[in-house]
């Protein structure tokens, strides 16, 4: 069988804007408003409702998310109407929620060595 290629070498810009994904992903409540978007687009009286944080809290990480280009908003009526802009996070949401989900049914975790 032969060798599998070697990997083209990374940029250093490009690593950068992809770790700063990653770090958008990292706070909690930002994660949960994109698993809720990923279902539908939602205001964010019903973002804050949904994640139990308030509509300030709410509208401070929609407004991370609005500058990364990772969620959009359209008005309707008074309302402004969220929703995500980019599929390929939330197949990344996706893939990383599920895993969580199979880490957990999974057979118990033996303790880490020497813990």
């Amino acid at each position: 069988m032969p060798a599998p290629p070697e990997p083209s070498p990374l940029p250093p810009d490009l690593l950068q804007d992809a770790a700063a994904v990653f770090g958008l992903l990292s706070a909690t409540v930002r994660l949960h408003l994109l698993w809720l978007l990923a279902l539908g687009e939602r205001d964010v009286g019903t973002l804050a409702d949904e994640t139990g944080q308030s509509v300030a809290t709410v509208s401070h990480h929609l407004g991370k998310l609005k500058l990364a280009g990772l969620v959009r908003a359209h008005r309707q009526g008074k309302h402004q109407i969220h929703y995500v802009d980019d599929p390929h996070v939330v197949e990344m949401v996706r893939l990383a929620v599920q895993r969580q989900r199979e880490t957990r049914s999974g057979p118990a975790r033996s303790p880490a060595r020497g813990a």
